[in-house]
């Protein structure tokens, strides 16, 4: 009896990326870090709207895995964007927590609807909501 096998990676979770070369990847990886710092300062927004559609995009994630490396991303962003805000008086903590607080159960509710709908279905979803703010914010 020889030692065991080690287990293979859940279906659920992808397999990486196809790689189009190192020093292109790193360039691609900052590039979207980048615009998604930009707009984040900019807009207050960076995630959704630059990082998963380029990592889908120009390196070939998969939806699930895009959402999910940018929320690991956002994370950096977001705590650093807050502290340079709050270095300018911007930030209300006590609606920050208002907002964020309860936003973990729909990060709970939004990651287990997630792994049940069709990638497809969540881009075509994602689509909609981006096309129905350019709309609200055109007709302001």
């Amino acid at each position: 009896m020889g030692p065991p096998t080690p287990p293979t990676p859940s279906t659920r979770a992808t397999t990486r990326p196809p790689s189009p070369g190192r020093d292109a990847r790193v360039l691609k990886l900052a590039a979207i870090g980048t615009l998604a710092g930009l707009f984040s300062g900019l807009f207050g927004v960076g995630g959704g709207t630059v990082i998963v559609p380029l990592l889908v995009i120009w390196l070939g994630y998969e939806e699930r895995m895009a959402t999910a490396t940018s929320l690991a991303a956002i994370a950096f962003i977001a705590a650093f964007a807050a502290g340079v805000q709050g270095l300018y008086g911007n930030v209300d903590a006590g609606d920050a927590a208002l907002v964020g607080i309860p936003a973990i159960g729909g990060v709970l509710a939004g990651t287990w609807l997630a792994q049940r709908v069709p990638g497809r279905t969540i881009s075509l979803l994602f689509a909609a909501v981006l096309v129905g703010s350019a709309v609200e914010l055109v007709l302001r």
